[in-house]
Order: structure tokens, then C-alpha cells, then sequence
């Protein structure tokens, strides 16, 4: 039989068999003398060398026999540093310690590169070299033939590598929105690394710092007039102060911000709700050394307005005018737009092409009446049959009925006024009287037809007919056919 200490450490060494804690575990639960308690079952995700289970049951047949005083014995195996806090990448040394009268080997469980540092009775020092992740350590011993063991976890910081703050624009209207990035490259863990931006030494905002790599975190802010000049800047923190270290600071090289402010430009409309036909003048404004457009046209010069007059018609509805403003700061252009939409009120028109005044249509046939009218306020649109309020609907189906023939007088009302037509509509029964006479004349021509061929027949055949003579009597000579002439009378 192998060892138990080997078996031990040759299963917890192994990764791919998760069973290895339930030994540990079950191990630990009999020494503090919990008899009531059972080691948790749980299945490997493979099948566990031979020497594992041996040893798996040596030890719970030594379980069984011990003596009961012995069992209530309580064994601590101690790992130091407890949860240590290491820097990323840096060596740590770690301590495993057994109060036992007499301790037997003691091993420690990691993926990392160790080797033995230092040992003593009952207890063992290990070197770790190249700490670059969180992991969880076992260590191991032996206590009168008993398993033992401890655990400890290693949490990795790292500062991040640096911090920036992303380019801003080369001038910021003052006013507008103005989106600022923080970018951390590095830093861990990352539930402890928070980003905050400053102006100058105020404190703007802070945020956690995300999983990606390199994280982005953007901050909204809206600069002022007196924001021109000012310095920005990005400061990461990563607080251990919980795991008894410190808060980390480090902060981004400053960046400066150019603000400037256009006293406008203004864009106005005299009449933005106009008339049909009514005067409207359109004005594009700024400061004094701003060079305004209006719609493409330049106004005189620098600080000057743009104008535009016009009379509203109809075809200016929703027009819309754009001003452009240009102005020039250490030889930078800078551009600022504005727009404005023209409303006109006008009344009502039915659109004469996309309304038929004609319409011939067959009974119980699903159509639409395709009437459209235009106008500001838009006019409301309904088709009744003159001499009644039959009303048909328009712009959708509907299902024509023979009584829908007639006049209909479609009407566009808004409060600017009234628009009418005319429509005729014409509803065709499925079998009008027209089809109906010619089916009749059909009809008749057919039997007075039949008639006639029926006739033609019975002649035909009467004329074919062949009829048989019965004679009288057999002693009757035959007579000739041939006609008697007088003479042979005489004679």
C-alpha cells in the first residue's frame, strides 16, 4: 500500500479531480471531533488512481478505529500569512504550522513554482516565485497518523501601467455637451480600481473601472465660459485600505480646454405660424466678429445680419432655413449652424389627380376610394351621396353594393376654409338586364333551331321509308303497271 501523505498529495496536485477536497474536508470534520458530521460525497471527473482509492479507504478504516478520546482531539494546521495581499509578479513565502505532539510531514498544495524555503518539527516553510494571480493554497500534515489541513486565499494588486485622459476637441462651444474618456491600462484587482475626473483639483465624478483592456470610462460635462483654460485630468485609485494596505493614487498627465462662446447665431423668423400671402422675413444674427449665412448667402461682413424676405405661398410650408456661423481664433475656423422650419396656413385642396370623378366599379367587390387633400391645418376629408347623408369611406376598403351608385360630393374642410368635387360612381349588378334579354334572344334562337332541325328530320326520313304489300289472294294474275291505252279499250 502506498503511503497516505503520498496519495494525498499526489491527488491534490492533480487539477482534474475535484473529489480531492471531500478527503480533506472529511479528514479535517473527524479531527475537531464532529462525529456527527460527513465528509460531502461528490463524484471526479474521471476515474481516480488506484493508489487514491486505497488510501481513501486506509484512512476511513483508521477513522474507525481509533479511540474515542482520540477522536476528540482538535488539530489546527496553520497557514501564514492568512489571505495575504501580494503585488503582481512579486515572491511570497509561505508558512504551514501543525500543533500536534507529533507531527508527521507536511506538504502545500499550488499550481505555482515552490520550493522548500525552510522546516522544522511541525511545521514548513515554502518560497512561491512569480505571484501573478488570485488562487486559493492547501496545505497539508500528518497528526498521529490523521490528515490535517489549512487553507489560505492570495489576492494579486497590480497599479494599472498608466492612466489617460483621452484628446479633447481643439474648441468646445460653450454650453454644449462635451464627453471626456479616462483610459486605465493595468491595474487589479479591479472591484478595488476606481477612475475619477478632475478640473483642476475639484472632483467632478468617479467611477469603477470594467473588466476590458484597456478600460474606458466616460464622463458628460457641459463647460462654461470660464472653463476656457482649464486643466482636466484622469486620477486612478485602487483602494486595499479593507485588506490592510493603502489607497493607490496615480493621475493622468493634464490636459487644457478652449472654450469659446458665439452670441448666437440667431436664427428668427418674423411670422413662424404665417398666412397664406403674408410678408415673412428671415434673420440670421451673431457677435461682432462673426461672419454669418444665410441659406448660402453671406452677409455684408463680420458682425453683420443676413436677411431674407419673402410672401408665404403654399409651397413654402415646412420650408426650413439654415444659418451658418464662422468665426476665426488663432487661426482656427471654427463653424456653428442653425435651422428654423417655415409653418404656412393655407386651405384646403383635393387633390384632383389622385381622385377620380369617374369610377366604374363591379357589385360586391372590395375597392378604395383614393381621395387625398392637402392643406395647414390638415383638412378633414368625407364623400357623401347628394340627397342623402350616405356616407362611403375614404382610404380604405370597403365592400361596393349595388344602392352605392350616384353622385357623391367629396368636401375637405379645416378652418381656413372648403374644397369640393364631384365623383360618379357606377355600381354594375354581376348579370345586368342587358346580359339578361340576350341570354332570352339566345334561348329562343336555340329552340325555334331545334324546332326546325327536328322537322327537317321527320321528312327526311318519311321520304326513306320502304312499305311491304300483303296480296289478296294467290289465283289474282299479276297486272301490268304500264297505262292502258284507249285503243286497246276499243278492242
Amino acid at each position: 500500500m502506498w503511503p497516505l501523505d503520498f496519495c494525498i498529495l499526489s491527488c491534490s496536485d492533480s487539477s482534474s479531480f475535484p473529489w480531492r477536497s471531500c478527503l480533506f474536508t472529511g479528514a479535517r470534520r473527524f479531527i475537531k471531533g464532529t462525529s456527527s458530521s460527513r465528509p460531502a460525497t461528490m463524484m471526479p471527473s474521471g476515474p481516480p488512481p488506484r493508489v487514491c482509492w486505497t488510501s481513501v479507504v486506509f484512512l476511513l478504516l483508521a477513522c474507525c478505529l481509533l479511540s474515542t478520546g482520540a477522536q476528540g482531539q482538535m488539530y489546527q494546521l496553520r497557514v501564514e500569512p492568512k489571505d495575504p495581499v501580494v503585488p503582481f509578479g512579486k515572491p511570497l513565502v509561505v508558512n504551514c504550522s501543525l500543533d500536534c505532539p507529533s507531527p508527521g510531514l507536511i506538504f502545500l498544495e499550488t499550481a505555482l513554482s515552490k520550493e522548500t524555503h525552510s522546516s522544522g518539527l511541525g511545521w514548513a516553510a515554502f518560497r512561491l516565485t512569480n505571484v501573478t494571480g488570485d488562487m486559493e493554497l492547501l496545505c497539508s500534515g500528518l497528526c498521529n497518523e490523521l490528515q490535517v489541513v489549512g487553507s489560505s486565499n492570495i489576492t494579486v494588486y497590480g497599479f494599472p501601467e498608466r492612466v489617460e485622459l483621452a484628446p479633447l476637441p481643439l474648441w468646445q462651444p460653450v454650453g454644449e455637451q462635451l464627453n471626456l474618456s479616462c483610459l486605465v491600462f493595468g491595474g487589479a484587482p479591479r472591484d478595488h480600481l476606481t477612475v475619477v475626473l478632475l478640473r483642476w483639483e475639484e472632483e467632478l465624478g468617479r467611477q469603477p473601472v470594467g473588466k476590458e483592456e484597456p478600460a474606458k470610462v466616460t464622463f458628460m460635462v457641459q463647460p462654461r465660459r470660464e472653463d476656457h483654460g482649464t486643466n482636466f485630468s484622469c486620477r486612478s485609485e485602487l483602494d486595499l485600505r479593507s485588506q490592510g494596505l493603502e489607497l493607490f493614487q496615480n493621475t493622468s498627465g493634464p490636459r487644457k480646454l478652449r472654450t469659446f462662446g458665439f452670441q448666437g447665431p440667431n436664427l428668427n423668423l418674423s411670422e413662424p405660424n404665417a398666412a397664406e400671402g403674408t410678408p415673412v422675413t428671415v434673420t440670421c444674427a451673431a457677435g461682432p466678429r462673426v461672419q454669418v449665412m444665410l441659406d448660402g448667402v453671406p452677409a455684408a461682413g463680420p458682425g453683420q445680419p443676413a436677411q431674407l424676405q419673402l410672401k408665404a405661398t403654399e409651397t413654402d410650408d415646412k420650408r426650413t432655413f439654415f444659418c451658418n456661423a464662422t468665426l476665426e481664433v488663432d487661426g482656427v475656423t471654427l463653424h456653428r449652424n442653425r435651422s428654423v422650419q417655415l409653418r404656412v396656413l393655407y386651405g384646403p385642396t383635393i387633390d384632383r389627380a389622385k381622385c377620380p370623378q369617374r369610377l366604374m366599379w363591379k357589385e360586391k367587390t372590395m375597392h378604395i376610394l383614393q381621395c387625398q387633400a392637402r392643406g395647414n391645418p390638415n383638412p378633414q376629408l368625407q364623400c357623401l351621396r347628394e340627397g342623402s347623408k350616405f356616407k362611403v369611406p375614404v382610404g380604405i376598403p370597403f365592400l361596393v353594393l349595388l344602392n352605392y351608385s350616384g353622385t357623391y360630393s367629396c368636401q375637405a374642410a379645416s378652418s381656413r376654409g372648403m374644397d369640393k368635387m364631384l365623383v360618379m360612381m357606377d355600381v354594375q349588378g354581376r348579370n345586368p338586364a342587358t346580359v339578361n334579354i340576350a341570354l332570352g334572344v339566345l334561348a329562343i334562337l336555340g329552340l325555334v333551331t331545334l324546332a326546325a332541325a327536328s322537322v327537317y328530320v321527320f321528312r327526311v326520313q318519311r321520304q326513306h321509308d320502304i312499305y311491304h304489300l300483303r296480296p289478296r289472294s294467290t289465283r289474282w294474275p299479276l297486272t301490268s303497271t304500264q297505262p292502258v291505252t284507249v285503243a286497246e279499250e276499243l278492242s
